[in-house]
């Protein structure tokens, strides 16, 4: 049995996620906001706003290959970390390397060569995104598996996943106030798009500093019980999804993660177009939605270590299925947009702690007790193939997004924006469908033979 992780390196590796959520926050937030301008916002158009069979666009096609791509990717670099033999351990080597390059294609994916409407931008944003993609996978799904094996009980996973549910917060939070920083360079006589620009890489260095730290002080070795898996990428996700309980969870995932990358990129749009408000408000609410799940972030770790960690998540897709119902009736309400801003937020901010915290933990479990009964150690496999299935996911909240956004080929149509919170409320309607099938107590009662057979 390796060492107990000490306090100290459960916060260490608490804020990689920190520096990845910062990045990753950049492109999920901006991404679409960037490259489908509305008249408001003082963007210049860069990719063509053409449209083919009436619903696919150049920018919801470019994602949907970025998303494909990363998602396919997952699979082959958890099963490279899985199988890996070096000296420094299975997973830092991968986070090591990747950390400089994930940061540099965040920043110039916006880096468009050219300050006008172009199809060489959009080649150029294909290829850049494609390298981001790369590179995110890379560090994250090594990352995650860490988490696996750095605790040793569901308990001390669920102690991770909720610190790391708090960094990824913060970096989130840190994303959100790309507004308030541009608009400093925009009043210090910057261009719109050279302001965001230099905004980005402000906060990309930033990033790049803690996606290092668990790097240089983490001993893989040290704390981690890990043996090499001879099993090839193919034969791995078969056997992963022999799990009937892992099945269950990733397809109900999949359906959540169209439904959250949806809203999450629409809401920008909410709040200039629907609610009318600046576009500043948007780091305002999202730092009070880390903050109110902040707050809930305790409770739901101990509820779950109380009540399990199924009936938490059956009630927050409830409450994201009233949060996204509510999206959809935003600026219509007879109160002031103002307080309707913050009512999303505060509907939200359960679930969002509920979801930061659980699935991680859920994954992990399942991981432990294939390990108990296979033999084989495949924690990166795991998390990989969950990721491929989230990516999957937001893939396809790509399609629906930029299709309804570009509903009368501008990003300004207000019908097709409340569409895209309607779809959010009925792909996490399916998704909760989906999850009451996962078979917690059968998990649980599998782990805690094991951990009474070895004297734990």
């Amino acid at each position: 049995m390796k060492e107990k992780l000490p306090f100290s390196k459960l916060v260490e590796y608490s804020l990689g996620q920190l520096g990845w959520s910062i990045l990753s926050g950049i492109i999920g937030t901006y991404l679409i906001f960037y490259y489908i301008p509305t008249e408001k916002s003082g963007i210049s158009t860069l990719i063509p706003q053409v449209t083919f069979f009436g619903f696919l666009t150049i920018i919801g096609l470019i994602t949907m290959l970025g998303r494909f791509f990363d998602a396919i990717t997952d699979p082959w670099i958890a099963t490279l970390s899985d199988r890996c033999k070096s000296k420094d351990g299975r997973r830092i080597p991968f986070m090591k390397y990747s950390a400089i390059p994930f940061t540099l294609t965040t920043v110039l994916v916006f880096w468009a060569p050219l300050n006008s409407e172009s199809y060489y931008n959009a080649l150029y944003l294909t290829i850049l995104l494609l390298l981001f993609y790369l590179f995110m996978t890379m560090y994250v799904t090594p990352y995650f598996a860490l988490l696996s094996e750095l605790g040793h009980t569901p308990e001390e996973r669920l102690n991770l996943s909720t610190a790391i549910s708090i960094t990824w917060f913060l970096g989130f939070a840190v994303a959100s106030q790309a507004p308030v920083i541009w608009n400093i360079f925009l009043n210090m006589g910057y261009s719109k798009r050279s302001a965001i620009l230099i905004t980005f890489s402000i906060l990309s260095l930033i990033a790049l500093i803690f996606l290092l730290i668990p790097v240089f002080t983490i001993d893989e070795k040290k704390y981690c019980e890990a043996t090499p898996s001879e099993i090839k990428m193919v034969e791995s996700i078969k056997a992963t999804f022999k799990n009937k309980d892992f099945k269950v969870f990733v397809f109900s995932d999949l359906v959540y993660w169209i439904a959250i990358t949806t809203f999450q990129n629409a809401l920008l749009y909410y709040i200039t177009i629907l609610l009318d408000l600046p576009e500043a408000m948007l780091g305002i609410l999202l730092i009070l939605l880390g903050v109110g799940s902040f707050i809930f972030y305790v409770p739901v770790n101990l509820l779950a270590k109380k009540y399990g960690k199924k009936k938490l998540l059956i009630f927050a897709f409830v409450l994201f299925i009233v949060t996204y119902s509510l999206g959809f009736f935003l600026g219509k309400l007879p109160i002031s947009n103002t307080i309707q801003a913050y009512l999303l937020v505060i509907f939200a901010s359960i679930p969002m702690a509920v979801f930061g915290i659980l699935p991680n933990a859920v994954i992990a479990d399942i991981a432990e007790f294939d390990a108990i009964h296979t033999g084989s150690k495949r924690e990166a496999i795991f998390f990989g193939t969950r990721t491929f299935m989230s990516k999957v996911g937001q893939m396809l909240s790509m399609l629906v997004l930029s299709s309804l956004l570009l509903y009368k080929r501008n990003g300004s149509n207000e019908i097709g924006i409340r569409l895209t919170a309607l779809s959010a409320a009925l792909f996490c309607f399916l998704g909760l469908i989906l999850f009451l099938k996962y078979n917690e107590q059968y998990i649980l009662i599998g782990i805690s033979k094991k951990d009474k057979n070895i004297g734990i």
